[in-house]
């Protein structure tokens, strides 16, 4: 599982061959959401409110290189 970025002990992974809907895993400590790259909804899992606003920070950020890959 490929790390694309660490921030603030929050660690994103993408699998390139993982299933529909495009997502990519987001794990802080003992969390780990999987989140759509389109929508930012939360398809399993969860992170604290600090943790997932950094994180739909980042998605923003970063949507247009994650919907390319």
């Amino acid at each position: 599982m490929p790390r694309l970025s660490e921030f603030y002990g929050i660690v994103i992974y993408r699998y390139f061959a993982d299933h529909n809907p495009p997502h990519f895993h987001a794990i802080y400590a003992e969390h780990e959401a999987l989140i759509r790259i389109d929508d930012d909804s939360t398809i399993r899992g969860g992170l604290p409110r600090t943790a997932a606003r950094l994180v739909e920070q980042w998605r923003a950020l970063h949507q247009s290189e994650l919907a390319t890959n």
